[in-house]
């Protein structure tokens, strides 16, 4: 295994978090509202009256912040060694997991983990176990 220092950038990746955690925090002090984007989400899709515009904004938000973007440098070209399938039993299993989590990485690993929640660090080590033994399995033991 070898590091692309091309594309290391722990600095982008710092100055990112730090965006995402002050978002979030002020998200929850001001509206106290949890950012994660799995329940954010579900609210649209059974609409309570009175409950949508934040979070119709906070979606058009997310859209939009890579149109933003745009304004400035290019969109990196993202890479994906997977098919079709792979791809639609992946979205379907990250689903599965949050309705069974009772919130997504954002939600748990984020503004859970933020607030101290055991529940959201029992979630954060089993997404992220899953995800390390994942990687193991398909890499090394089936050569993909």
């Amino acid at each position: 295994m070898a590091i692309d220092w091309n594309h290391f950038t722990p600095f982008a990746a710092l100055a990112g978090g730090v965006l995402i955690g002050i978002a979030t925090a002020l998200f929850v002090l001001l509206n106290g509202r949890i950012a994660g984007i799995s329940g954010v989400l579900g609210g649209l899709l059974g609409p309570i009256r009175g409950d949508i515009a934040w979070r119709a904004a906070f979606t058009l938000g997310l859209v939009g912040a890579p149109l933003v973007y745009l304004l400035f440098a290019a969109l990196p070209r993202p890479q994906i060694d997977a098919n079709y399938g792979t791809l639609i039993l992946a979205g379907l299993l990250v689903g599965l997991g949050t309705r069974y989590g009772s919130g997504c990485t954002s939600g748990h690993g984020v503004c859970g983990l933020s607030r101290l929640s055991p529940r959201s660090l029992v979630a954060t080590v089993a997404f992220m176990g899953a995800g390390f033994v994942t990687v193991f399995v398909t890499r090394h033991l089936l050569g993909a």
